[in-house]
């Protein structure tokens, strides 16, 4: 079964690209946010954390913690959401990020090339296993998956992913709570290094964008690749947004 696909549609207004990318933004400050806090919140504000960043290591460690509702609620807001903002910033920024890719690189790297391929062969296939995958997300918009099928798949797919996690967070609760109680005197000197690494990794991409600005680079555009560079960073890791990588937008 191959996945729909579109043939090329007409350009988004500049509107709309600016506003995908606000979006898109604000999921990755809030995403590194709460994934940098969660060590320290994941057992006393579970729901918040959620809210922030529905990465795996939090869906699996806030069972314990939160009530099966609120749990279902937030958790597939939160990854619904960010799957439909790198949906469209690939269908409007994807052109652009991986022309940048080949020419910073001198070729386009093989995972992007193998994802290219597989969402044509299967992509409806890759959103159900792989629902919130930032490269798979953003693969799809890229490749012009009609946008309902693809939100319909991607819901599913959270669905699924959500009860496994539901699942497996029950069966380790024991796990959770013993891991949970050794870092217990240690956890905000974790979350201090996380954050540390965080603002790390801003400075070197704060130092790029000067670079790209000085070569005549527009803003609009510096800050479209970046967004989609952040997103496509999380391969080879866990392969989903809500991944532990630091550029997850999950």
């Amino acid at each position: 079964m191959v996945a729909p696909v579109h043939p090329p549609a007409t350009e988004a207004s500049p509107r709309a690209k600016r506003a995908i990318l606000v979006i898109a933004g604000i999921l990755y400050a809030t995403g590194t946010f709460g994934s940098n806090i969660g060590p320290a919140w994941v057992d006393d504000r579970p729901e918040l954390l959620l809210a922030l960043s529905s990465r795996n290591r939090n869906l699996f460690g806030t069972v314990p913690f939160i009530d099966p509702l609120p749990y279902a609620l937030i958790g597939f807001s939160r990854l619904f959401v960010t799957g439909m903002a790198l949906y469209f910033l690939g269908r409007w920024w994807g052109a652009r990020f991986l022309d940048w890719s080949e020419r910073q690189l001198g070729s386009l790297p093989a995972i992007y090339r193998w994802f290219r391929a597989a969402i044509d062969r299967a992509g409806w296939l890759l959103v159900l296993l792989m629902p919130g995958s930032n490269l798979v997300c953003m693969m799809g918009g890229y490749r012009r998956m009609r946008p309902t099928w693809y939100a319909g798949l991607l819901a599913v797919g959270i669905v699924a992913k959500l009860i496994v996690l539901w699942i497996g967070g029950n069966i380790f609760e024991d796990q959770i709570r013993w891991f949970l109680d050794a870092i217990a005197d240690y956890q905000w000197w974790i979350v201090i290094g996380l954050f540390a690494v965080s603002f790390a990794h801003s400075g070197i991409r704060a130092r790029k964008r000067g670079a790209q600005l000085a070569a005549g680079v527009s803003a609009e555009e510096v800050l479209g690749v970046e967004v989609a560079d952040e997103a496509a960073a999380e391969v080879p890791a866990d392969s989903t947004a809500d991944g532990d990588t630091p550029s997850s937008l999950a």
